[in-house]
């Protein structure tokens, strides 16, 4: 299986995510399915069905995070000096070169993605045009609404 780029932040925060399920989520399911049970006959028991089809979801998604943190590679930006090149984990501060808007952006790994945060992932259009490129650089982007160029203002590890 290959490695999968995280940051440790979000290394983190799946293994916050994996404690709750393991400590409190489970248990909780195991506490309905018995009270379920209690009630009698399980082929007409509505609660034992939706208690049986939550702790399906519960240990699936413990097996998803397990395996993901296994194939982990766990990056601390902020241990990173590529010497202004952008790279998984670089924060990149950017000029839109037709609006002059900027933007920060972070290139993290696909499970920690999120726009609204500055999060975009490594496999992204924008991250991909970014990585590889120093401060300085312009980066050209296919976007939805056609070809947009950035220009690279500042490359930071934190």
């Amino acid at each position: 299986m290959a490695t999968i780029p995280i940051t440790k932040k979000g290394a983190e925060k799946l293994k916050a995510e994996l404690h709750q399920l393991k400590t409190v989520e489970r248990p909780h399911v195991i506490n309905l399915i018995s009270e379920a049970r209690a009630q009698g006959d399980l082929s007409e028991n509505a609660e034992y069905d939706a208690a049986k089809d939550k702790q399906g979801f519960v240990e699936g998604r413990i097996q998803e995070i397990e395996g993901k943190l296994s194939a982990a590679q766990v990056i601390d930006p902020s241990e990173v000096d590529a010497g202004g090149k952008v790279v998984f984990g670089s924060t990149i501060e950017l000029e839109d070169e037709d609006s002059g808007d900027k933007v920060t952006y972070q290139i993290v790994g696909e499970d920690e993605a999120d726009i609204k945060l500055g999060l975009v992932n490594i496999s992204s259009p924008i991250a991909r045009a970014l990585i590889g490129k120093d401060e300085g650089d312009t980066a050209e982007v296919q976007a939805p609404g056609g070809i947009r160029r950035y220009e690279i203002i500042a490359v930071m590890y934190i």
